[in-house]
């Protein structure tokens, strides 16, 4: 007899943004879930008990967000702001501004900075504990090749994505030069990149249904472990149906990965044997964003068309919370041959 299967793509949370979700991200200290939209909205829900907990709005769309700890977080905002959000009293502030849309927001609790992306070539570092005042919060600008499209953190590395397929790759507490200037290895444009939790490298996704998986090491043993593969693609009447790969997301306990695309599917990763592991049902359209919870049993997936087609009917933008079955993401031990008896 088999128990009454929950839900194929998860629960539904209540009270959704009403425009394209931007991203999604959960807190390291609680099962909370940040979510910035293009409605210019923030909004905090607690996802085990489905409710949405504070709203705050902006001035304009919101295109990234992420937490300090339970009480607080910050947002990236068109209107070219960089915003603390205080929880507890429904308050924000502007911490700083770029001189452009604001596209990646990340906090180091490594240095207690926040660093932020812009589509105005450059990178910004803050000090959110400054006196008031956004001179003085702000530590460094250190410019980029071309417009920021994603960032990501690792320890006291930060690796950034701009457009032109460049990657820079810094040490945060030496942020003068990069520590690597890179290109991409994938052909077309990037759309994301996220450190794997140890440390040693990153993955990174393009429009054109592919994922690259870098490494730091610049030895020849060390890049002699990269490679890129294909992913969210069909085959229709002979024709390979390519679809561009928005998110990323790694499991924190078993370092395997999630990534979904604009075909609506999300996938799970082994990526140190080349496997894949899991699809999950398809989803209503483009999955946007994904966020693993801390200790990796919830997933959340933004369903939110990303406007790869141009305007058209799409499905409501929606928030699904799914519980994370072992089987699904844990790696499978590799098959030894049976000793002769």
């Amino acid at each position: 007899m088999t128990a009454a299967a929950p839900p194929s793509t998860g629960r539904e949370l209540l009270s959704p943004p009403t425009d394209g979700i931007s991203n999604l991200r959960f807190s390291n200290h609680s099962d909370h879930l940040l979510v910035s939209s293009w409605d210019k909205s923030v909004r905090l829900y607690d996802a085990s008990a489905n409710a949405l907990r504070g709203e705050f709005m902006h001035g304009g769309p919101v295109l990234d967000c992420c937490f300090h700890d339970d009480s607080s977080g910050f947002s990236a905002c068109a209107d070219h702001t960089v915003r603390r959000l205080v929880f507890n009293y429904n308050r924000e502030d502007v911490l700083g501004r770029h001189d452009a849309p604001v596209r990646c927001v990340e906090y180091s609790y490594g240095t207690g900075q926040v660093i932020t992306g812009s589509w105005d070539k450059t990178l910004k570092c803050w000090d959110p504990r400054g006196a008031s005042g956004q001179e003085r919060s702000l530590v460094g600008t250190y410019t980029q090749p071309e417009r920021v499209y994603s960032l990501s953190l690792v320890g006291n590395r930060l690796v950034v994505a701009t457009a032109g397929r460049h990657v820079n790759v810094y040490d945060l507490r030496n942020m003068s030069q990069p520590e690597q200037r890179r290109e991409s290895s994938l052909k077309y444009q990037t759309r994301c990149v996220r450190c794997y939790p140890n440390g040693t490298g990153y993955a990174l996704s393009s429009v054109e249904g592919r994922v690259a998986m870098e490494f730091f090491d610049l030895s020849e043993a060390g890049q002699s472990k990269k490679y890129a593969f294909k992913c969210h693609r069909k085959s229709e009447a002979g024709r390979d149906i390519v679809y561009p790969v928005n998110a990323i997301a790694f499991h924190p306990i078993y370092g395997t990965f999630a990534t979904g695309g604009c075909d609506g599917y999300v996938n799970v990763w082994d990526g140190n044997n080349k496997k894949r592991l899991y699809q999950y049902t398809k989803y209503p359209t483009s999955i946007a964003a994904l966020s693993f919870s801390r200790d990796g049993r919830l997933l959340a997936v933004a369903s939110s068309y990303t406007y790869e087609e141009g305007d058209k009917d799409h499905e409501p933008d929606a928030i699904f919370v799914r519980s994370v079955n072992e089987v699904e993401v844990k790696p499978k031990p590799k098959a030894l041959p049976n000793p002769a008896t």
